[in-house]
């Protein structure tokens, strides 16, 4: 196998280092309060100081309110158990082939002798690292001391990365739709477009969750909650630019359009940038990293 990126580089050097566990008699509504105040899409279950015994998304909370589950009813009845753990020296490469093997977003990093959690890796920790090396690269899209190298590398484009099959509702569906669509995909954002494929607005996961804890009704349409404008890029865009527009504006995905005005040929997330496992540069190999040893 080739070299990449991430080779040899340790899942220690990308994690999160901050644990969020609620206790398994917490309640759903206690879970969304957590999970919108940190901006995270899981949180452990468990007992302080000890293994944590499970793990809730926004997926299992969307499959509550799908379910009619009230507000009140403990995280434990909707947890996956047990989580999927790495260590903090797993490379990040084994890391990655974990979550794509098991179609999962994230680790929990575990430490061997206390066996609590001290660190979570996830596609956007990952991807942001890619993107640290490439911005500090002499080679780098955005690196104007090097203006006549980079017009001589060839650079991967959006269209490359980017997943086709894009999942779209209509401004009419009912949020029950949108729920029984996100809740089968492994995308946290739905594109709402007209029958042209179109892009008119963008639901994502967490507005589903915030839904369902302001006791609206699944019937609704989904031009209600709908955000708009919807965030675009071009397909022949380096996958750099791309990246760094999804960081510097909080984002998890961009849709992608062939040109200015015309319909979604795609969509491209910090997931597939990740699952990439390089920059936006075929040049780019091992060899041009360098790690502190003290992240």
């Amino acid at each position: 196998m080739g070299k990449d990126t991430l080779t040899g580089l340790k899942v220690r050097h990308a994690m999160r280092k901050q644990i969020v566990m609620l206790q398994p008699h917490d309640t759903i509504d206690c879970c969304i309060q957590y999970l919108i105040k940190y901006k995270i899409n899981a949180l452990l279950i468990g007992h302080d100081g000890q293994k944590p015994l499970g793990v809730v998304s926004k997926t299992d909370i969307m499959g509550a309110w799908y379910s009619g589950m009230e507000l009140s009813t403990p995280i434990e009845m909707i947890m996956n158990a047990p989580p999927l753990f790495c260590l903090p020296e797993d490379t990040l490469d084994s890391a990655l082939n974990t979550m794509k093997t098991n179609n999962i977003y994230r680790l929990y990093a575990l430490n061997e002798d206390t066996n609590c959690a001290v660190g979570a890796i996830a596609y956007p920790d990952i991807v942001g690292m890619l993107y640290l090396y490439c911005s500090k690269c002499a080679q780098g899209l955005f690196n104007k001391a090097q203006k006549t190298i980079q017009q001589s590398v060839k650079r991967y484009k959006v269209f490359e990365v980017m997943t086709k099959d894009v999942e779209s509702c209509r401004e009419d569906d009912s949020l029950e739709s949108v729920v029984e669509i996100l809740s089968a995909s492994r995308f946290g954002a739905i594109l709402i477009a007209d029958n042209d494929n179109y892009p008119k607005g963008v639901i994502s996961k967490t507005d589903i969750i915030l839904c369902y804890r302001h006791g609206l009704q699944l019937n609704i349409p989904a031009r209600r909650i709908m955000s708009t404008p919807v965030a675009l890029c071009h397909q022949e865009a380096p996958v750099e630019s791309a990246i760094k527009s999804m960081i510097l504006k909080d984002l998890h995905r961009l849709f992608v359009v062939p040109r200015k005005n015309q319909p979604v040929s795609g969509i491209i997330s910090l997931s597939d940038a990740a699952r990439h496992r390089s920059g936006s540069c075929h040049a780019c190999i091992s060899s041009r990293i360098k790690v502190d040893e003290e992240c």
